[in-house]
């Protein structure tokens, strides 16, 4: 069915969902086209089923039920169909019904709900994950409750709706449990179904990197190719599971010493992981193949799609189609590969050679094959392992989303290391790596801002430092290149965070412990005199230097700086076997090596010589109190992090005190988003649904100022009256209405906030100096039809600031502050917050500008009304999250005096919304 055959068909509904098994199934609405599959169906599910679903024995559907349940008309009657291969595996139907119990249309807002899932399928998820669908399709067609009647031994039906979150009444009637279900979504329904898209995203990649068997398509019985090095690698690393060779024209039972096939369905043995390196048009069957197979995932080596061209990217689409419609993820295409160093797994499916990386406590995630070489030759070159490895090509499918929720409970994983080219789903990124970065490091290296070939995505048009600055506000750490990547990430991995910002320096050079000092002072942290050990510096000096600092309460870190010695009797063994064991004795605080020409104490002191890693604090348990000094794991006699500048240690240095204070701040207080008992959000939904009623789709709406002040006013936020004055007369006659003194101002385009033009003239007081004004004003700049002046009343002098809220195409909306004028115009001094803001979030984001003192009383002057301003952003956050017609609002200025504010102008732009957002159901991304 589609849009062209039935135009009531709401393709939007349709979605591709991940199960709790890690498996993924397709939902859909059921069209009158799905009468034998509905039939089919149904023969499958189990004579208990039935008699659950419909009360009584029910054998078979008749002619009747498959019409009704076949023919809706998706407003009172909706069907919805999960799927996998285009068959049947579960369906929910609601049925619109009045207070009587019977059929019924709009405005009655209940409906009777049921389920049915087919047996093999039951305890996957899939009922539960309908039910989060069926119920995002009510509310947007107006329904506000659902009703279901369950009897009383059908535990796994009942235990679906009361688990899901919802408020709701149960009772017992004529011997059926009847529940009744609110639908507007809680904190705690969304608390549900977050921690449900957790757990089944995180379980699909871990089939991916944790499989029993694997099977590698594509490979040359020559042994060139990129199928054999995949193959050989897989082999030469030590893979715990079973391998296998697939080669259509094999004739031999063995390929490099691995069993092989001509197909994978002739292996005779389940496989979890196809790597498939076939020419792209062969993609298509092999594919297919392994679907029929019952293959878990794939990763595609093969190229030839979204970075070719059009014709790829058309490829690439039905690609993830076809995989999907098995119930498999994809890592690719395009892909490098993946690694799992896990002792139990030893997986290397990746185009890295043999050896693969060592065992380590560093997750990595890239975009790009070439980076992920880099980025592995770094780490290497630097002694860390990985937990992890995903290099996801195109990332058609699995994304760094998919991989931060693997991450996020993963024991092996201490710190997320991310190289990311677009952010894809930016909210819900966002929204997870701050989940994650409140438990462990998520670092991020983003490449440039426009999409390239093959990442269907759309770019920002925010300043890279607002994308920073954003990524911060999730606890993200955001580096600018793969180097200071891997340098943040091996601090972080190896030692604890810092309580704060002051550093200890100490070392065997003067100039270099200058040098070192001066990039503290450049990263904003508090550095302390550096100590001069001399260039006669023995390892025992250093050892005990860097003892007395550990011991200090005086500073937080410690970076050591060394030169090589003129004489050969400190080798660096000793000096790297000094280091370690003073951190060892003393492990509260980070230590960070600066060296000059000394790569062997590089390798010396990455060295960890039997020592254990430190232990990870996995989700649910408690970690130490992140205001102590050690906000990570201790780690002694773990490796010590050296870097041959002094820049590039303290930049690391820096990011992990960054990070350490969010840590402590986010577990003091993560700030709540208030609720306000003055809000109409139904009043401003029916008012922006009048508004849109004739606007056509992709269209924007800028609100007259009369709506935009009403829409505004809903919401708490009032704008003060505006009274146009075509003529002197006019303005006379308006001051009289608001009475003065008042103000009269241009709105022309051209004039509108330009006060430096003369186009605004204040404190007016009575009628002969308006009409002054209002001649001085047309003479100099024009006539009224013009200039279109206004008169407003005057308010008490302040700040004059600016708050605005857009929706960017990739980070979702943004709520926006700066001081009006040349600061935020010319200087680009404008803070930004992602909605929905907290409280914390507008409390930081006044502060935040450079400008932010003439707020506080700068040079003497009378501090501003902070708290007011601090709920103008809170309230319009709210007006941006509730509606996501509202697209953009720009409230300018707003004058903030010592006691209150007011808001001089504002314009409103509205649209119809996207089908679904982050806070809908769970779906995965569309391509």
């Amino acid at each position: 069915m589609t849009i062209e055959s039935d135009p009531s068909y709401p393709a939007h509904w349709e979605a591709d969902v991940v199960l709790r098994d890690g498996g993924t199934a397709r939902i859909r609405p059921i069209t009158t086209e799905d009468a034998g599959r509905l039939v089919s169906f149904y023969e499958q599910v189990s004579d208990e089923s039935k008699y659950y679903r419909f009360f009584a024995p029910y054998p078979r559907l008749s002619d009747r039920d498959v019409h009704r349940f076949t023919h809706h008309d998706y407003v009172d009657r909706v069907g919805l169909a999960a799927t996998i291969g285009g068959e049947f595996i579960g369906t929910v139907r609601y049925d619109r019904i009045g207070p009587d119990g019977r059929p019924a249309s709009g405005p009655a807002d209940e409906a009777e709900v049921a389920f049915l899932v087919q047996d093999a399928h039951q305890g996957r998820g899939v009922a539960s994950t309908l039910l989060e669908h069926i119920g995002a399709v009510a509310r947007e067609r107006g329904i506000r409750r659902f009703a279901a009647e369950v009897l009383p031994a059908n535990n796994k039906m009942i235990k679906v709706f009361t688990d899901a979150g919802y408020q709701q009444k149960r009772s017992f009637e004529d011997g059926s449990v009847h529940l009744t279900l609110d639908l507007e979504p809680t904190a705690e329904s969304l608390a549900v179904q977050r921690a449900r898209e957790q757990r089944a995203e995180a379980h699909s990649v871990q089939r991916l990197l944790a499989p029993g068997s694997v099977a590698v398509v594509g490979v040359s019985r020559s042994g060139a190719g990129v199928g054999a090095a995949a193959l050989r690698n897989l082999r030469d690393s030590g893979f715990r599971g079973h391998l296998y060779a697939v080669n259509e024209a094999v004739t031999r039972d063995l390929l490099d010493g691995v069993r092989a096939y001509p197909t994978i369905g002739a292996v005779g043995a389940p496989v979890d992981l196809a790597v498939i390196a076939v020419p792209a048009d062969r993609v298509p069957d092999a594919v297919a193949a392994c679907g029929e197979h019952g293959v878990q995932g794939l990763v595609v080596l093969s190229a030839g799609y979204g970075e070719s061209g059009p014709a790829g990217l058309a490829r690439q689409r039905e690609l993830v189609r076809q995989v999907r419609s098995y119930g498999m993820r994809l890592i690719g295409p395009n892909a490098y590969g993946v690694i799992n160093t896990a002792p139990e797994v030893e997986l290397n499916a990746s185009l890295t050679p043999a050896p693969m990386p060592t065992r380590g406590r560093i997750g990595l995630f890239t975009q790009s094959g070439a980076i992920g070489i880099a980025l592995l030759s770094g780490l290497l070159r630097r002694g860390e392992g990985l937990s992890s490895f995903v290099s996801a090509g195109n990332r058609a499918d699995v994304s760094g989303n998919d991989i931060l929720q693997y991450w996020y409970d993963d024991e092996a994983t201490d710190v997320a290391l991310l190289y990311l080219e677009t952010l894809g789903n930016p909210r819900k990124f966002t929204r997870l790596a701050r989940r994650t970065a409140a438990v462990k490091p998520v670092v991020v290296a983003k490449g440039g801002r426009h999409s390239p070939a093959g990442h269907v995505v759309p770019g920002t048009r925010l300043p890279e430092a607002t994308v920073s600055a954003l990524l911060r506000q999730a606890g993200v750490i955001r580096v600018d290149t793969v180097t200071e990547l891997v340098d943040v990430g091996l601090l972080l991995a190896a030692q604890p965070l810092p309580a704060g910002p002051r550093i200890k320096i100490l070392g065997n050079s003067e100039s270099l412990g200058i040098l070192t000092y001066d990039a503290c002072l450049t990263q904003g942290l508090q550095p302390l005199p550096p100590l001069d050990l001399t260039t006669a510096a023995s390892p025992a000096d250093f050892r005990t230097a860097l003892t007395d600092a550990l011991r200090s309460e005086d500073c937080d870190a410690v970076v050591v700086t060394a030169i090589p010695w003129v004489s050969e009797d400190a080798p660096a063994d000793d000096l790297a076997g000094a280091l370690r064991d003073a951190v060892a004795e003393h492990p509260g605080k980070p230590v960070a090596v600066v060296h000059v020409e000394l790569e062997e104490l590089v390798e010396a002191l990455s060295a960890v010589r039997g020592l254990p890693h430190p232990a990870p604090y996995p989700a649910g348990v408690p970690a130490p109190d992140p205001r102590s000094p050690a906000g990570l794991p201790t780690t002694a006699g773990a490796s010590i992090p050296s870097y041959p500048a002094a820049e590039r240690a303290v930049k690391a240095v820096a990011e992990a005190v960054r990070y350490g204070q969010w840590r402590r701040a986010t577990a003091d207080d993560d700030g709540r988003v208030p609720e306000y008992e003055d809000i109409d959000e139904a009043g401003a939904a029916a008012q922006l649904a009048g508004l849109l009623t004739d606007v056509d789709a992709g269209a924007v709406l800028t609100l007259t100022d009369w709506d935009a002040r009403e829409l505004l006013a809903r919401y708490g936020i009032r704008v003060l009256p505006t009274l146009p004055a075509p003529s002197a007369d006019a303005a006379v006659r308006a001051a009289g209405v608001l009475g003065y003194p008042v103000a009269l101002k241009t709105t022309a385009p051209h004039l509108r906030h330009r006060a430096d033009l003369g186009g605004v003239r204040l404190d007016l007081t009575n009628e002969a100096e308006l009409r002054r004004s209002y001649e001085e004003l047309t003479d100099a700049l024009g006539k009224p039809a013009e200039l279109q002046p206004v008169v407003q009343p005057m308010v008490p002098r302040g700040v004059d600031t600016v708050v605005r809220s857009v929706i960017d195409p990739a980070a979702g909306a943004v709520l926006s502050f700066g001081l009006a004028g040349v600061a935020s115009e010319l200087l680009g001094d404008t803070a930004h917050r992602l909605v929905p803001a907290t409280d914390r979030d507008a409390a930081g984001l006044i502060r935040s500008i450079r400008t932010a003192p003439l707020l506080f009383g700068w040079r003497g002057s009378d501090p501003v009304d902070t708290p007011a301003l601090e709920d103008l952003l809170l309230r319009l956050s709210r007006l941006v999250d509730d509606h996501p017609e509202v697209i953009g609002v720009s409230l300018e200025p707003v004058v903030v005096a010592a006691e209150g504010l007011s808001v001089l102008s504002a314009t409103v732009r509205v649209a119809h919304p996207p089908a679904r957002g982050d806070l809908g159901p769970r779906t995965l991304p569309s391509y």
